[in-house]
């Protein structure tokens, strides 16, 4: 695919078709998504790629408390787990579609994060360290660009990183290792390509954060299926 067009394309997929991805395909992939950035080269990242039924079903039980708390926090009308705004409110049971039917997902990729080899610029501040996943993330984005460019789809999720202590013996996570997040990834039962984001002049200005918008004229171009 064009560069381009898998960027603006690469949508969240959470539904997949009952078609396999074979480890070939998904070391095709991280083959590809490993030329990410990340600080001084050091690749920091890893990945499990869980296959075994009952891991999987371990790692949804795991992460679908956090799931639970997450839909209480957007039924209050707050951003979950926002720095400074605890959540309110006891957890709101829902449906998770990639956690109850885990097993049948075709690909299931857990990713760490080796701190030991990550520079937290960051890290002293009184605030949430934000810097570290400058490192990692663009693999994690990488992955998903890897897999549209061969129309797999996929979706990242960060629940697990909430429950690490419950899933560290569960995948031997190895130490001053951090889980960061869960890739989906599958044949997709519906394809998005036509994504809805902010326009440039809602997020960048000249000069400083309170600065004039940065005028962006759109570029016309084919569209597909609305997201």
């Amino acid at each position: 695919m064009d560069l381009i067009e898998t960027i603006r394309s690469t949508g969240a997929v959470r539904g997949f078709t009952d078609q396999t991805l074979s480890n070939a395909t998904i070391a095709e992939i991280l083959d590809d998504a490993r030329f990410a950035p990340s600080g001084g080269n050091r690749q920091p990242w890893r990945v499990a790629v869980v296959t075994d039924p009952r891991i999987r079903r371990s790692l949804a039980d795991i992460m679908r408390p956090v799931w639970h708390e997450y839909v209480a926090a957007g039924a209050n009308g707050a951003t979950p787990f926002a720095f400074g705004h605890p959540a309110e409110g006891p957890p709101i049971a829902a449906p998770n579609d990639l956690l109850d039917h885990i097993e049948n997902v075709p690909a299931v990729l857990v990713i760490a994060a080796d701190l030991s080899r990550i520079a937290l610029m960051d890290g002293q501040l009184n605030r949430p360290a934000m810097t570290g996943g400058a490192s990692v993330f663009p693999f994690c984005w990488s992955v998903l660009l890897a897999a549209r460019a061969r129309q797999i789809g996929g979706v990242m999720t960060t629940f697990i990183a909430r429950a690490e202590p419950a899933a560290v013996d569960l995948i031997a996570l190895p130490h001053d290792h951090a889980l960061v997040a869960t890739i989906f990834l599958g044949h997709p039962v519906k394809q998005i390509t036509r994504l809805k984001r902010k326009p440039v002049d809602a997020f960048a200005t000249i000069d400083r954060f309170d600065g004039e918008p940065l005028v962006h004229a759109p570029i016309e171009r084919s569209a597909g299926p609305d997201s």
